[in-house]
C-alpha cells in the first residue's frame, strides 16, 4: 500500500484553525478602522486615484514559491488603494456601503463553500435561500404561487428571465430545437433599460432586433402609448414579440417605468411582462414610495438586487416569477449525475445559470433575521430623501440643470454656468473636463452619462451616512474644478 507520509508543513499552516483565528482578530481591527475612518467623514480621499497606467506598480507578479507578504498587510494594502463607499462623499456608482454585518456573513459564507446546485451541497443555505425568495415575493405582492432564486448579478438575472419567456412565449422549443426552429423573436423595451437587456437578447441570438426599441417620455420612462406601434414594426418585419421588459429603477435616471399601462397591454395582447427592478424594487418595502412599482404584482418575473437598496455585499440577485414553475423551462435540461428527471424544487441548480453557488441567501438571510426588515426600509426612505434633497438643491441653483426630477436616489444634472459655453458639444466637453478633475482630486466620486445624445453628470445617493454637507460639497467642488 502506498505510504502517503505527512502533510506538508505549509498545508498544515494554511489550514491551521489558531492562525485563522489570529490574522481574523488582526485583519477586523484593519476593517474597523478603515470604516470609522471612511465614516468619520476623514479628510482622504474617497478614490485615491491612479492613472490605469501606473496601476501595476504595487501589485507585482512575481510570485515565488515562498511567501511573500503578510497576508492582513496584502489586504491592508489593497483597503488603501480602493474607492472608499462607506465614505459620506462617495456620490457613484449603484454600489451601496455594504452593513458591516453583511461582511461577516460574506466570510462565513466563503469558509463554509457551499456549492448549492444540490441540497447535499447546502442544507441550511438552500432553505434560507427559498425563504428570502419567499419575503421578496410577498414584498412584492406577487401570488401564492410565486418563487424563483438567487443568482450572481442583475445580468445572469435578466437573461434568466428571458429564456424562461422564451420557453413559455416563443410557441416552439427553442431550448432543445434551436433559436433558429422557429419565427426570430424580439421584445419590446426602452433605450434607457439596462444594457444587459441588449446583451441578453444577443446571447440568446436574436441579433441586434431582438430588442425593439419602445419610446420614452419626458421622464425618460417607458411610453405605454408607443407600445402598440414597437409592437406593429416589429411584427411587421417578421418578428415574433414574446415579451415587454419594463424598468423598476432603471440605471440611466432610476426612473420608473408606469407599470400598470404596461401591465395591461401584455395582458391584451399575451405578452410575458418582465420587471427589471434590480435597482428600485426595493421601493415595496416603503409605504412613502411603493406606488413607484404599482402594478410590479402582475409582473410574470421580476428581477431584484439585494447588492444594491438592500446594502448587501456584490452579489445577489433575486430572479422571482408569478409563476413558480416557470423558472424550471430557464434551463431545461438533465444532469444525470446531479438531478433526476422530476422537477426538484430543493435542487436549485435545475434552475440557475451557476452549478457551483455562492451562498449568497444566506447572507441576506442573517441581514434580515440580525437587522430587521425596519433597517431596510429605512435605508430606502433614507437615500430616497437624499435624491430628492439634492435634486432640491441642483434646481434652486441658476448654474445647475437637472435631466429630470428623480423617482429614487439617482439624480442626473449638467454644470452649466451664465458665463460658459451654448454650443451642445463644447457643453459637453465641459462637463467630462469638470468630472475629470473631481476624478483626480479624488475628494467626490460621482459619474457622466449620455442622455438624449448629450452628456450629463450622475450620482446614486447609496450611502444612508450622507448628508447635506456632502450634497453642497459637490456643488462647490464642481463650481471650483
Amino acid at each position: 500500500m502506498l505510504e502517503l507520509g505527512p502533510v506538508p508543513a505549509s498545508i498544515a499552516a494554511a489550514y491551521d484553525a489558531e492562525r485563522f483565528r489570529a490574522d481574523g482578530h488582526r485583519l477586523i481591527d484593519r476593517m474597523a478602522d478603515h470604516l470609522a475612518a471612511a465614516t468619520g467623514r476623514d479628510d482622504a480621499p474617497v478614490i485615491p486615484w491612479v492613472a490605469p497606467a501606473d496601476a501595476a506598480g504595487p501589485w507585482p507578479a512575481d510570485f515565488g514559491d515562498e511567501p511573500a507578504e503578510d497576508l492582513v498587510d496584502v489586504l491592508d494594502r489593497t483597503a488603501a488603494g480602493s474607492i472608499r463607499l462607506h465614505h459620506p462623499r462617495y456620490l457613484g456608482h449603484q454600489v451601496p456601503p455594504p452593513i458591516p454585518g453583511a461582511a461577516l456573513a460574506d466570510a462565513m459564507a466563503a469558509l463554509l463553500n457551499n456549492g448549492m446546485a444540490v441540497y447535499e451541497m447546502g442544507g441550511a443555505a438552500t432553505p434560507q435561500e427559498l425563504a428570502v425568495i419567499d419575503w421578496m415575493a410577498r414584498t412584492l405582492g406577487l401570488p401564492a404561487t410565486a418563487g424563483g432564486l438567487l443568482t450572481s448579478g442583475g445580468s445572469a438575472g435578466n437573461l434568466t428571465a428571458l429564456l424562461a419567456a422564451r420557453q413559455a412565449s416563443a410557441g416552439f422549443d427553442a431550448w432543445t430545437a434551436g433559436a433558429h426552429a422557429g419565427p426570430p423573436l424580439t421584445v419590446l423595451v426602452a433605450a434607457t433599460a439596462h444594457y444587459s437587456v441588449a446583451r441578453a437578447v444577443r446571447a440568446l441570438g436574436w441579433g441586434d432586433a431582438g430588442a425593439t426599441p419602445v419610446a420614452v417620455d419626458a421622464r425618460w420612462r417607458l411610453d405605454p402609448a408607443d407600445l402598440p406601434r414597437a409592437l406593429a414594426d416589429a411584427t411587421a418585419a417578421g418578428r415574433r414579440v414574446i415579451a415587454v421588459v419594463a424598468s423598476a429603477g432603471s440605471t440611466a435616471t432610476g426612473a420608473y417605468d408606469p407599470l400598470e399601462p404596461i401591465a395591461d397591454f401584455c395582458a391584451a395582447h399575451r405578452l410575458w411582462l418582465h420587471v427589471d427592478g434590480a435597482h428600485g424594487a426595493a421601493a415595496a418595502l416603503s409605504p412613502r414610495h411603493r406606488h413607484h412599482v404599482r402594478g410590479i404584482e402582475r409582473a410574470d418575473s421580476v428581477v431584484w438586487d439585494a447588492h444594491k437598496l438592500l446594502a448587501l455585499p456584490a452579489l445577489c440577485t433575486a430572479v422571482i416569477y408569478r409563476d413558480v414553475a416557470r423558472s424550471y423551462e430557464a434551463f431545461a435540461q438533465e444532469a444525470s449525475y446531479l438531478f433526476a428527471p422530476e422537477r426538484e424544487w430543493w435542487n436549485l441548480g435545475l434552475r440557475t445559470l451557476e452549478c457551483t453557488k455562492r451562498m449568497m441567501g444566506t447572507i441576506l438571510y442573517a441581514g434580515l433575521r440580525a437587522y430587521g426588515v425596519g433597517f431596510f426600509r429605512d435605508y430606502v426612505e433614507r437615500v430616497f430623501a437624499l435624491g430628492q434633497a439634492f435634486a432640491a438643491r441642483l434646481a434652486a441653483a441658476p448654474d445647475f440643470e437637472l435631466a429630470t426630477h428623480p423617482d429614487a436616489n439617482i439624480v442626473v444634472f449638467r454644470y452649466r454656468p451664465a458665463s460658459g459655453p451654448s454650443d451642445p458639444a463644447e457643453l459637453d466637453a465641459l462637463q467630462a473636463r469638470v468630472r475629470r478633475r473631481c476624478l483626480e482630486a479624488g475628494r467626490f466620486y460621482f459619474l457622466q452619462t449620455r442622455l438624449g445624445g448629450a452628456l450629463w453628470l450622475r450620482t446614486a445617493l447609496m450611502n444612508p451616512l450622507t448628508a447635506g454637507e456632502e450634497l453642497d460639497g459637490v456643488l462647490a467642488a464642481i463650481r471650483q474644478a
